[in-house]
């Protein structure tokens, strides 16, 4: 086989519809979009609507409240940090913070921080830079030897 031999598919490739090219081709004069009205007319979307019914979105029940100034923080726990710690994506030895964390590729951005909770077990001397932390994770911390500080009063 060539290059000059590979071809698509049989049926991979459509030829685009060509509207409004006759009437013989079967979307002319009014291109497929029938007669008059709204939907006939460019630049209109009526999304969401029923044709005077009520829209289902508006039908539904509404639940909850989403707080536009809520913090997203990076959420790690004892076991993932002292995992990464054990792989050699994180240096015991450095503080652990946002900054080596985005350096070691383990998070996508900043956020508002990172907090620290209390799952797994710590086996590592580690000290933390951290924007939160759980009662459980500093004294895990601290029972393995390291240290916790909390840069910012993360609440939750």
């Amino acid at each position: 086989m060539k290059l000059n031999e590979l071809s698509d598919l049989v049926g991979a490739k459509k030829n685009r519809k060509r509207v409004g090219r006759g009437i013989g081709s079967g979307t002319g004069k009014t291109s497929g979009r029938g007669v008059k009205g709204q939907k006939s007319r460019s630049g209109v979307a009526i999304k969401g609507f029923e044709g005077g019914q009520m829209p289902l979105h508006r039908r539904l029940p509404k639940r909850g409240f989403n707080n536009l100034f809520s913090k997203k923080y990076n959420v790690f726990n004892l076991d993932r940090i002292q995992y990464f710690i054990d792989n050699g994506k994180i240096d015991a030895k450095q503080i652990i913070n946002i900054d080596t964390l985005l350096e070691a590729k383990l998070i996508k951005s900043e956020r508002d921080g990172l907090k620290i909770l209390g799952r797994g077990k710590l086996t590592s001397k580690v000290e933390l830079e951290v924007s939160g932390a759980s009662e459980k994770a500093v004294k895990l911390v601290e029972k393995a030897g390291g240290k916790v500080t909390v840069l910012g009063a993360a609440k939750n």
